[in-house]
């Protein structure tokens, strides 16, 4: 996510932690360096100049030049002042405290994600415990109906029933009614897009907020536009008052720009990034965690986040009695890595760990891929159940059978069997040194993979 500005910022920074004494003149050389990266991101130019000024009074105090590490003081700078950039620790919550339903009304030009979004979040809102109604009020673009109804069908999320030859505005009314009446806590409202802001779309979407109230009013922007995604969100918080921002397509090319000065722009905060296409593939916004990432720090608590999500603590409980008797089995791992899967795709999530995104960046195509992790899968499968839970049966013939049917060669086969083993014997020497071992062998799953 946000590589190129990363990788740039990340040359800035290494001049500056190896300066061994800082002087005015080469924080304000460094400064300049960050300037012509954040301009380059589409960065809006009265925000990167506040900025710089910003982080300049700061760098030149003593405190930074009398430091015994200044270069990693004014890294810190650069660090905390983009987080106060992007929100600080604002609270950028949804707002869901009314008596409900609470409505939430998702805006946005065509193209944004604006559909997708609202899968997403009714999702996200269904793992919170929140009981959510879609609604589909877009009857202009082809197909947008079918759409959202088709995504609430894979969600599990009741779409309410509306037709292309509605009014919108009494949709969003009768959806709010039928929410009342039927035990939904949330609505969520899908409104239609434009190609470009227009007198006809902002009207018919001010009718709507007049009629329903809606408690949020969520812009979707398109990270990928760059500083157009800023200019359009500030359109509509003149026509609408939005009470926040969804970002869209953060794992794509975006430059960084619009993330870093929406909601120095326009006044509001992101609530919510969209990062990948997947219906899972939303976060909540979380301005330093995002800092973080981007000057190649990672972001543990998400990470911890994701895992706590999609990994069951009775689970946990008995693979770490599995792991004590030293009886974890291939049937074992291969759950192991289709709960990994769920977490988000494998770049994501090693970039989540500090250092590791660097490193897997300097592996290339050495570095394990989603390919590989199904290879380890479909190896596994083509494996009986006593093969699964006892590999030391597996013979010559055996091997030549399960090659076969997963489609791969004997000598991936041989290296998955030889890794397991070995991984075990680590497993089972790590018992004596208490819990601190035992969680470096389950850390040392890495090494079982044959890539």
């Amino acid at each position: 996510m946000l590589e190129n500005l990363s990788d740039k910022l990340e040359l800035v920074f290494k001049k500056l932690r190896g300066q061994g004494v800082m002087t005015e003149e080469n924080i304000k050389e460094a400064l300049r360096e960050v300037r012509l990266v954040l301009l380059e991101a589409d960065v809006n130019f009265k925000v990167v100049k506040e900025f710089i000024e910003k982080v300049r009074v700061r760098a030149v105090g003593t405190q930074v030049l009398q430091s015994l590490t200044p270069g990693q003081q004014v890294v810190k700078i650069v660090h905390d002042e983009l987080v106060s950039l992007m929100g600080g620790d604002e609270d950028n919550s949804l707002d869901l405290a009314a008596k409900p339903p609470v409505s939430i009304m998702m805006v946005g030009l065509q193209g944004a994600g604006k559909t997708t979004s609202c899968g997403k979040l009714a999702r996200h809102l269904k793992a919170k415990r929140r009981n959510p109604l879609l609604v589909p009020a877009d009857v202009y673009r082809p197909a947008a109906i079918e759409q959202l109804k088709t995504l609430g069908r894979q969600l599990g999320v009741e779409t309410y029933d509306s037709s292309s030859d509605q009014d919108p505005v009494a949709i969003c009314s009768d959806a709010l009614k039928y929410a009342e009446l039927n035990g939904f806590d949330t609505v969520i409202l899908d409104t239609a897009g434009r190609h470009q802001i227009d007198d006809f779309l902002m009207n018919e979407l001010v009718r709507i907020r007049d009629e329903v109230q809606p408690r949020e009013i969520l812009f979707v922007a398109d990270a990928m536009t760059g500083q157009e995604a800023v200019n359009v969100a500030t359109g509509f918080n003149e026509r609408l008052e939005i009470s926040g921002v969804v970002l869209t397509k953060l794992d794509g090319d975006a430059k960084g720009g619009a993330a870093l000065s929406i909601k120095a722009v326009c006044g509001k905060p992101v609530k919510f990034v969209g990062l990948g296409e997947k219906l899972d593939a939303l976060e909540v916004f979380h301005a330093d965690r995002l800092v973080s990432r981007i000057l190649g720090m990672g972001d543990v608590l998400t990470l911890v986040e994701k895992a706590q999500s999609v990994f069951d603590d009775k689970e946990a409980a008995r693979l770490q009695q599995k792991f004590k008797k030293n009886q974890f089995d291939l049937e074992d791992f291969k759950n192991q890595l289709q709960q990994i899967k769920k977490m988000g795709s494998l770049d994501s999530i090693m970039g989540m760990i500090p250092g590791m995104g660097k490193m897997m960046k300097q592996l290339g195509d050495a570095q394990p891929s989603e390919r590989e992790m199904k290879r380890v899968e479909a190896i596994i499968d083509s494996m009986t159940r006593e093969e699964r839970s006892n590999h030391a049966i597996i013979n010559g013939s055996r091997r030549i059978r399960i090659a076969n049917g997963s489609g791969t060669t004997v000598q991936e086969v041989n290296q998955l069997l030889k890794r397991f083993s070995e991984a075990q014997k680590v497993m089972k020497q790590l018992q004596k040194l208490g819990p601190k071992g035992l969680m470096r062998g389950m850390g040392g799953m890495r090494n079982m993979l044959p890539f």
